[in-house]
């Protein structure tokens, strides 16, 4: 029996070119939905702090549900849960807590942008990293008043260039990469995952 919407087998022996359905053509980040116990914080920091604009609000449900606009149809939105807990934690470190997400990197231009944003999070009172060059690409850290981990970003090298090319060892660095990375190499994965909704 083949899976239906609301039920999965747990294993799949399908390889991704055997999917008789289009790969998906998408469009960047719709948005990403996080979770702030006080939404009036949460737009004076995206909105008065980051300068990102404000283009939607709407309930659902008894909960606020706000977006900002990150580039052209991508968006951060909040729901507004009072009582939320909210924990502070520095992007890519790990933790003992249950956790799923670990932080947003917001995208900018170049290395002047970056330092602009710097400054502009100083002079908001926010405390925020010297520029980390990771190679590919430079970034800062900070958070949100919700204690959600933020890093912007810029890539050093073209974006155009974004592809899958795993002899480019500046790149794809990964010294011992997971199978899948061979078995895409090698012209398609040989399987992928069922998921449930929970």
């Amino acid at each position: 029996m083949e899976p239906t919407v609301g039920q999965a087998t747990r294993t799949s022996t399908r390889g991704a070119s055997e999917l008789s359905t289009p790969t998906p053509r998408w469009r960047g980040v719709h948005h990403l939905a996080m979770v702030t116990p006080d939404m009036d914080v949460t737009v004076r920091f995206y909105v008065g702090v980051l300068g990102m604009p404000l283009v939607a609000t709407l309930r659902a449900g008894p909960m606020r549900h706000y977006f900002f606009e990150l580039g052209p149809g991508n968006t951060i939105a909040f729901f507004e849960v009072p009582g939320a807990e909210t924990f502070a934690k520095p992007a890519g470190a790990p933790t003992s807590r249950a956790i799923q997400f670990d932080h947003v990197a917001f995208g900018v231009a170049d290395e002047a942008a970056l330092v602009e944003l710097q400054r502009r999070l100083v002079e908001a009172g926010c405390e925020v990293t010297p520029v980390v060059d990771h190679d590919i690409i430079r970034s800062i850290y900070f958070h949100d008043p919700n204690g959600i981990a933020l890093e912007a970003s810029w890539w050093t090298i073209d974006e155009a260039t974004l592809d899958f090319a795993p002899d480019d060892l500046q790149r794809f660095a990964d010294p011992a990469p997971v199978p899948a990375v061979a078995e895409l190499t090698e012209g398609g994965l040989q399987t992928t995952p069922n998921t449930h909704l929970r």
